[in-house]
């Protein structure tokens, strides 16, 4: 029951993300939705893994600088995946990217991204107390986030603010993992995406 609420109160606390996401809309910013698979690796050595492990995020993007051929941009993000022998996790957090489009439609990008994560394990942890082993209650963890994303995608469009489908290849790294034992865990998550316009601006070039 502790656990359920502790797991309440962070999404509660990930909520004013949320809305700052959908307030996006109100200048019709760019919007993505993705579901993945989510498997611990070393990033850059596996490709698509079996089993699957669910997971989904929803992101708003922010142009910093958007040319032609090519714009910067800054993304928040809001995120959940269930690794079903390992543990579930919530999360927040940001990407600076860059994608670089071709007048076929394509567009190639590279992301660097910061979160928080909060995990809970989905099986059950027992410790040994006064001679018997009784099950230890999830408090969750907090980690840090680091990663670095490519991706690659193609606007159905030639309008800049067309709808696109995406490709993302992202490596992450959960920091600290088990201190003292393994630091830090990496995993790599496969995105398939849409990126999309919710309130389209008729004055954005």
């Amino acid at each position: 029951m502790r656990s359920c609420l502790r797991r309440i109160r962070f999404l509660i606390g990930a909520f004013p993300v949320f809305v700052s996401l959908l307030s996006a809309a109100q200048n019709g910013q760019q919007m993505s939705f993705s579901i993945y698979d989510q498997s611990t690796a070393i990033p850059f050595t596996r490709f698509v893994t079996i089993p699957v492990h669910p997971g989904i995020q929803v992101a708003a993007e922010f142009g910093l600088n958007d040319r032609p051929h090519g714009r910067a941009f800054a993304a928040a993000h809001l995120g959940y995946f269930y690794h079903r022998h390992l543990a579930q996790g919530f999360y927040v957090g940001g990407d600076l990217g860059y994608e670089a489009r071709t007048r076929f439609r394509l567009s190639f990008a590279g992301l660097f991204g910061l979160g928080y994560l909060r995990t809970y394990v989905t099986q059950p942890e027992y410790v040994f107390q006064n001679g018997s082993y009784v099950r230890r209650p999830d408090k969750g963890n907090g980690r840090v986030m680091p990663s670095l994303s490519l991706e690659t995608g193609y606007y159905f469009k030639p309008t800049r603010r067309s709808t696109q489908l995406f490709i993302r290849y992202q490596s992450w790294v959960e920091y600290p993992y088990s201190p003292g034992f393994i630091e830090l865990m990496s995993h790599i998550n496969l995105h398939l995406g849409v990126r999309f316009t919710l309130v389209q601006d008729n004055t954005a070039p």
